[in-house]
């Protein structure tokens, strides 16, 4: 019987061996490029079938290497899109100046037809605030606290950008007031949580990142850990608190845990359908 204990202790012990060794240097190497298509109340018809890559939480650190992330910024390049999003989070680590300057260098790199927006999150302020918002104001990138309109034709949408919900929050009606009031506006924003901070004015759509989808998803448990305060910010396309839509990207890099379980890091492409109501 103790010898029969001490096998199924041994097998234990290698499953969880096995699971741990795919989870750190496995899974979290295995990137998809998944393609969502998403109604967008108050969006021109004109603009469907427009395209957002998504680019949330790369961590650039302890196993989120240089040419892993230059990579992937190649692969965004290639894909097909129309503008490229970026919410927040490219550095792991407190007080690590150097990672922002190495991250930074490579999201200058990204370009797309009508251009690269981006905004910072929780991680960037932690690695150096100042060094970070320089490195955003001067990229050419910088959408925070700040609104841009864009065109097609005679038809527009707003696309606008927050500060981080925990570190540096911005009031979304601080910008989103500036945007005429018929107009579609999407908000990007690091913090899903900012979709229930206390604004007047519409959001139809918040793009955001952060939780990592959980970065470990039990099968009919869901994720254990998710660092926000509404516990439906979990991934993909969800409903604010205010009935708004927001969709979370379940990012590239890790947090607490160096891995990731049945939750595989992704670079989104939004396809964006017209809602409006005639």
């Amino acid at each position: 019987m103790l010898i029969l204990l001490l096998k199924l202790l041994a097998v234990m012990l290698l499953a969880i061996a096995a699971i741990l060794f795919y989870s750190i240097f496995i899974e979290r190497y295995i990137v998809r490029f998944p393609k969502y298509k998403i109604k967008v109340p108050n969006l021109p018809p004109s603009f469907n079938g427009f395209k957002i890559a998504h680019i949330s939480d790369l961590h650039y650190g302890t196993l989120v290497p240089k040419w892993f992330l230059k990579r992937l910024i190649n692969k965004v390049n290639k894909i097909e899109k129309d503008i490229v999003v970026c919410t927040g989070d490219y550095v792991l680590g407190r007080e690590v100046p150097e990672r922002v300057e190495v991250a930074w260098s490579l999201l200058n790199q990204l370009h797309a037809p009508q251009g690269v927006y981006s905004v910072l999150g929780n991680c960037d302020h932690k690695g150096d605030s100042e060094r970070s918002l320089k490195l955003l104001q001067t990229s050419g990138q910088n959408l925070r606290g700040k609104t841009v309109e864009i065109k097609n034709g005679n038809d527009s949408f707003w696309l606008a950008g927050a500060g981080d919900f925990n570190k540096d929050h911005i009031p979304l009606d601080n910008f989103l007031e500036k945007i005429p009031e018929e107009a579609c506006r999407i908000v990007l924003a690091h913090n899903p949580d900012s979709a229930d901070s206390i604004f007047s004015e519409r959001v139809d759509l918040m793009i955001s990142g952060h939780t990592h989808g959980g970065q470990v998803n039990i099968p009919f448990l869901g994720a254990p850990i998710l660092p926000v305060h509404n516990k439906n910010y979990t991934f993909g396309l969800k409903r604010s608190l205010k009935n708004e839509l927001v969709f979370i990207s379940k990012g590239i890099g890790w947090g607490v845990f160096p891995g990731r379980l049945n939750s595989l890091p992704e670079i989104p492409v939004l396809e964006l359908v017209s809602d409006m109501k005639n």
